[in-house]
């Protein structure tokens, strides 16, 4: 936290070291055991990065930095909660309360379908700040289109069996979702600015 305070700014040291306490002691000796929301209040300890590297090199808080934060933020609920679902014995074993072990699968794959409804609108809003532009908006779309796919799946299966199986792939697929939206979000900047994008 020094080394950042001291080669960039204080705001990214302070946002780091508010994450580092959130995460370990919030999150992982408070909220992890003790709520089936532990996923959506200790997700916003993985949410911070990209405003730490945002306040690293501008100084400040802005408006894009907090929707890469709500990109993340919304990401992780689906994305855990899939993983929650083939993997509720290892929870329960574990006596750590995911949705899926207090609530039900059914709770939890409506839970999973609206936070994803959510996190695919809010992925366009980059667009509609303009942050980004057309080659963005495109690979959004389309990634986003397959991750509502997955999530309505999921919401309809009813067998068991094939319920493991869609949440095991939506959790696949949420990984390389999250990289694919940044990598074309940083691509799309990169190439208004050299010229490769209209």
């Amino acid at each position: 936290m020094a080394i950042l305070g001291l080669a960039t700014n204080w705001v990214a040291a302070a946002l780091l070291a508010f994450t580092i306490v959130f995460y370990a002691v919030i999150y992982t000796m408070w909220l992890k055991r003790a709520t089936p929301q532990n996923i959506v209040i200790g997700g916003a300890a993985g949410a911070f990065p990209p405003m730490i590297g945002w306040a690293a090199v501008s100084g400040d808080i802005s408006l894009p930095s907090i929707v890469l934060f709500l990109v993340i933020f919304l990401w992780t609920p689906p994305h855990f909660w899939a993983l929650a679902l083939y993997k509720q014995g290892d929870y329960a074993a574990a006596g750590i309360p995911m949705l899926p072990n207090v609530a039900g699968e059914p709770a939890t794959k409506l839970h999973i379908l609206i936070y994803s409804v959510i996190l695919v609108a809010t992925s366009f809003v980059p667009n509609i700040i303009h942050m980004s532009g057309w080659l963005y908006g495109s690979i959004a779309l389309v990634t986003g289109i397959s991750f509502l796919v997955l999530a309505w799946r999921l919401f309809r299966s009813r067998d068991g069996l094939a319920m493991k199986k869609i949440a095991r792939a939506l959790f696949t697929y949420s990984l390389s979702y999250l990289a694919v939206i940044f990598l074309a979000l940083i691509t799309d900047h990169a190439g208004h600015l050299l010229g490769w994008v209209a």
